[in-house]
């Protein structure tokens, strides 16, 4: 299982929210290149990026700061938030990203996922599921779909994605652990490479999600307050 250390960029720095309100958002660095280095030092082989202004705008403000990231690196970059065109996904691709995360484009537009799946293949395109109250939530986490992770999964896997982050929003920033049985479910229902983000927040969830066999976990806040050895954390996850 590969461990994922996260960025979530806001006007240049990385930051992190808590339950994905933009009004509880914690500063922990000024510079996030030099964050995604410390990762590659501690044997990082990815960084999973969220660009939270993009997110909410569907812009790319942060651009060439993952730019920056891919240079100053050897690691691996997905990048989230606010990827809802062709031109958008070609920018990032063109910037050196490993995988581009469809969110709310696969929910409002799946013309452009398939389109997107199509033209980059199953490598390059994930899908991301941020779930509110079993609902999958759009728009920076700021409004709710009718869809449930599932359905959005089982329809995304039928054009060719094969990469699902999950983020399970009541977890995310808490430190309370991961959703276990939600992550059950989809490696159960799906036939996915599935990478687990919210709420993981020690070594115990890490051995717990290797043990369901899914693909990837992501380490946010536990990280940034020292709860998690992120060296160690890979360890573990291999």
């Amino acid at each position: 299982m590969l461990i994922l250390p996260a960025i979530d960029l806001y006007e240049g720095k990385a930051v992190r929210l808590y339950q994905g309100d933009y009004a509880q958002m914690t500063v922990y660095s000024d510079n996030p290149t030099d964050v995604a280095s410390d990762f590659a030092a501690m044997g990082a082989e990815w960084v999973h990026m969220v660009d939270l202004e993009g997110a909410r705008e569907g812009t790319t403000p942060n651009l060439e700061l993952v730019r920056d990231v891919v240079r100053a690196t050897h690691l691996h970059v997905e990048i989230g938030g606010g990827i809802r065109s062709m031109d958008t996904v070609a920018r990032y691709l063109d910037a050196g990203v490993s995988r581009v995360i469809l969110g709310t484009a696969a929910v409002t537009d799946p013309g452009f996922a398939a389109e997107a799946a199509a033209a980059y293949g199953w490598k390059m395109i994930a899908l991301g599921v941020d779930l509110r109250d079993g609902a999958v939530a759009i728009r920076g986490w700021t409004e709710r779909s009718a869809l449930d992770a599932l359905e959005l999964c089982r329809r995304m896997q039928g054009i060719g994605i094969a990469t699902v982050i999950c983020t399970d929003i009541s977890r995310d920033g808490v430190m309370g652990g991961a959703n276990h049985a939600l992550y059950r479910e989809l490696a159960g229902q799906l036939h996915m490479n599935i990478i687990a983000s919210g709420g993981v927040s020690s070594l115990e969830d890490v051995r717990a999600l290797r043990a369901l066999g899914i693909a990837g976990a992501i380490i946010g806040k536990a990280y940034y307050t020292g709860a998690i050895d992120l060296a160690e954390a890979i360890r573990v996850a291999k």
